[in-house]
């Protein structure tokens, strides 16, 4: 049984260069020993994935719990619990402060692959939770500038570099097959490049009706096609802070927007 949101503790946390996450607590019974992460399941799923962390005494009477580089979490939202009477009972966690300076340019860092980026952030619902991505290799965008006929996008690849043959692919979702390639401008690091998008092209792809394209970079012709995203800073979720203009085109609207995943996507919609 959990308690009223006011009696429920504040965790303060920090982020430091390597992605480590130190969380403090205030003063806690001595039960109160551990630190739960449970990567949140799917509607009407079980949970299946825990990680727990030991608190220790720290500074002023309070605990302290680290979550280091390694285990590596899932890509997904990780709901933070304190657990109680020997782990029977758990306690969601309201946010104290959030030290997250080092993420504001985390990507004017390079990366290796695998790809393991950690926000903590406040839900909806306003508890503490973290926001984690896991790839193979990744394509960080950066400014994306719209015209009332085209958007440029600039972007970073992490984990990879651009080849000959290097391609970027908006693919239409629905499985209909449809794709429009584009030729990369790549810089002298062979890692930044980018590209720009006619919207009357998406448009005349659109004619069935309203399409979503899911931008990729495919760094070569025998690699696989990297999904493009705004990924390293402090912003968990990106989709209602980072709105583009809306522009009507070939008998369509079309925006770029970033999807529920911070991933970059275009969305046409048909007007007549």
């Amino acid at each position: 049984m959990d308690t009223e949101p006011e009696a429920r503790p504040r965790v303060g946390c920090a982020v430091d260069t390597d992605g480590r996450i130190t969380f403090d607590l205030p003063s806690l019974p001595s039960e109160a020993g551990r630190l739960l992460l449970r990567l949140r399941p799917k509607k009407g799923q079980p949970e299946k994935t825990l990680h727990v962390l030991d608190l220790e005494p720290a500074d002023d009477g309070r605990r302290r719990a680290v979550l280091d580089t390694r285990p590596v979490l899932a890509e997904g939202r990780w709901d933070l619990f304190l657990l109680q009477d020997s782990g029977s009972r758990r306690l969601r966690l309201l946010p104290g402060p959030r030290d997250l300076r080092v993420l504001v340019d985390g990507h004017l860092r390079d990366r290796q692959s695998p790809l393991a980026v950690r926000i903590p952030y406040v839900t909806k619902d306003g508890h503490l939770a973290i926001r984690a991505w896991r790839r193979t290799a990744h394509a960080e965008t950066a400014g994306i500038e719209v015209t009332d006929r085209s958007m440029t996008v600039g972007a970073r690849l992490h984990g990879a570099s651009l080849g000959k043959g290097a391609v970027v692919r908006l693919r239409r979702r629905g499985g209909d097959g449809a794709v429009h390639l584009l030729e990369p401008r790549a810089q002298d690091d062979g890692r930044s490049f980018s590209f720009t998008v006619g919207y009357e092209k998406l448009a005349t792809g659109a004619d069935a009706g309203s399409g979503i394209w899911d931008a990729f970079v495919q760094p070569g012709p025998d690699a696989s096609p990297i999904r493009m995203a705004r990924l390293l800073d402090d912003v968990a979720d990106r989709k209602e802070v980072f709105v583009y203009p809306t522009v009507t085109v070939g008998g369509a609207s079309v925006h770029p927007y970033y999807t529920v995943d911070n991933d970059l996507s275009v969305k046409v919609t048909r007007t007549g």
